[in-house]
C-alpha cells in the first residue's frame, strides 16, 4: 500500500466553479490553472463545453496556457453535449451518466439496460474524436452493485480508460466506499476515479478510503469549493495520503496558501478561521499547556510541520493562556518580563478576551502592562 502514487484530477475550475453563486472571471480561471499546474497538479478538470462559447472560450485559453497537466473537460453522455468537446484542445473528456435507479427512472426515464447499450455507443464516439474517457458513474454511491460492475465492465469494453465513482449527493461513509471500491478494483483493469461531496463532511475520510481501496485517481477542489458542502479538499487529500498512508500525489503545498487565497478571492467564499491546513486558526495557540509544550519543542503539539504547507506557529493571548506563553508575547515584542510580572497579568488578558472576543493587540498589551504596573512603556530586552 505505501509508495502508491495517487492521480489528483482537481475541479476547482469545473465543479468547484459549480458551487451556488460563484463565477471565475477568464483571468482567474487561467491564473487559478497555473497555480495549480505550479503546485505539480497532474489533472485539471477545466470546464464544460456544453454551456456555450463563453465557457468553450475560457476553455481553450487555459490549453492555450501550455500547462504540464492533462486537461479534463465534463459532458452529459450525450450526442450533442460531446460534440461540443470537439477542438477544445484537452487530454480528456468525463462523459457523466446516471447509474443509479432512481436517476435512471426519474431523471432519465430509462433503464439500466439503456445506460449499458449507451455507454457502449457513447464511448467509442469520443475515441474517435481523439480524445481518451472517463466514464462518470453520476449517483454511483446509490447504485445496485451488480449493476455499477456491468457498468464498469462495459465502459472498459467500450475502450475507456477510467471509471469516475460519484458520491454525488455525500450520502457515504469511509467503510462502506472501501468494501465498495474494492469490489470494483477486482473486476476491472481500468483506473477507477472517487469523486466525493462532503455533505456529510465525510469527502476527505471517502477519498482516503478509497485511495486504500484500490483508487488511482481522486477528484479534489482548492478548499473543498463546490456544490451544496462542497467537495474533497485539494489539500487535506494530498497531505492525508502522505501522512497517514505513504501515498504520494508529487503536489507540493509548501506554496499552497497563495492559492487558497486566490479561490477564496475569486469564489467570494471566505475560508473558515478553523479549516484545515488553510484557516487561520489552524496553527494558533492559546492553551497554556499547548503553549508551554510547543515553545520547549514543537513536536509536542503539531502532528505535521506547518512549514510543510507554507504556514507556521501563531501563538496568541486569552483565556487560556498560561505565563510562559504572556512571557513569549512580550519578548516578541522585545520586551522582557519577570516570571512575576507575567503571573499578575494574567488576570487583566483573560478579562480582555472574555470582554472583546478576542486576543489582545499588542499596544493594548503595553496598555494593560502600564495599568497594573503604574509605569510607563515595560523595559525593551537586553
Amino acid at each position: 500500500m505505501p509508495d502508491r502514487t495517487i492521480i489528483i484530477d482537481d475541479t476547482t475550475l469545473r465543479d468547484g466553479e459549480q458551487s451556488a453563486g460563484v463565477a471565475f472571471t477568464l483571468d482567474e480561471k487561467l491564473d487559478i490553472a497555473r497555480r495549480l499546474d505550479a503546485l505539480g497538479v497532474p489533472e485539471l478538470e477545466v470546464g464544460i463545453p456544453a454551456m456555450g462559447d463563453g465557457e468553450c472560450d475560457s476553455i481553450r485559453a487555459v490549453a492555450g496556457l501550455g500547462l504540464k497537466a492533462r486537461l479534463v473537460v465534463w459532458s452529459r453522455m450525450q450526442a450533442g453535449d460531446l460534440a461540443s468537446c470537439r477542438n477544445m484542445g484537452v487530454d480528456m473528456v468525463d462523459l457523466s451518466i446516471p447509474v443509479s435507479d432512481i436517476h435512471l427512472a426519474k431523471k432519465l426515464k430509462r433503464d439500466r439496460a439503456w445506460a449499458l447499450k449507451h455507454i457502449r455507443d457513447m464511448v467509442p464516439r469520443a475515441l474517435d474524436m481523439g480524445l481518451d474517457v472517463i466514464v462518470g458513474g453520476e449517483d454511483a454511491s446509490r447504485a445496485d452493485l451488480e449493476f455499477l460492475m456491468r457498468v464498469v465492465d462495459a465502459a472498459q469494453s467500450a475502450g475507456a480508460r477510467r471509471f469516475r465513482f460519484a458520491d454525488t449527493l455525500g450520502v457515504m461513509e469511509p467503510f462502506g466506499v472501501h468494501d465498495t471500491l474494492a469490489s470494483l478494483r477486482c473486476i476491472t483493469d481500468l483506473e477507477i476515479e472517487m469523486h466525493a461531496h462532503d455533505d456529510l463532511g465525510l469527502a476527505t475520510a471517502n477519498t482516503l478510503a478509497a485511495c486504500r481501496a484500490g483508487a488511482t485517481h481522486v477528484n479534489t477542489t482548492v478548499n473543498g469549493l463546490g456544490e451544496r458542502a462542497g467537495n474533497a479538499a485539494l489539500e487535506e487529500v494530498a497531505l492525508g495520503l502522505k501522512k497517514l498512508y505513504g501515498m504520494t500525489t508529487d503536489v507540493d503545498l509548501s506554496h499552497f496558501q497563495a492559492l487558497s487565497e486566490t479561490v477564496a478571492a475569486a469564489s467570494g467564499r471566505p475560508v473558515h478561521w478553523q479549516k484545515s491546513i488553510v484557516g487561520a486558526g489552524a496553527f494558533t495557540h492559546e492553551a497554556g499547556i499547548h503553549v508551554d509544550g510547543l515553545l520547549k519543542d514543537p513536536d509536542t503539539y503539531q502532528g505535521f510541520d506547518p512549514r510543510e504547507v507554507g504556514r507556521q506557529h501563531t501563538l496568541v493571548l486569552g483565556k487560556h493562556s498560561g505565563s510562559r506563553g504572556i512571557l513569549a508575547a512580550y519578548a516578541r515584542m522585545g520586551v522582557s518580563l519577570s516570571p512575576v510580572e507575567a503571573r499578575e497579568l494574567l488576570p487583566d488578558i483573560r478579562t480582555f478576551a472574555e470582554q472583546a472576543k478576542r486576543s489582545p493587540a499588542d499596544h493594548e498589551l503595553v496598555f494593560l502592562y502600564q495599568r497594573l504596573f503604574g509605569r510607563g512603556e515595560p523595559s525593551p530586552m537586553h
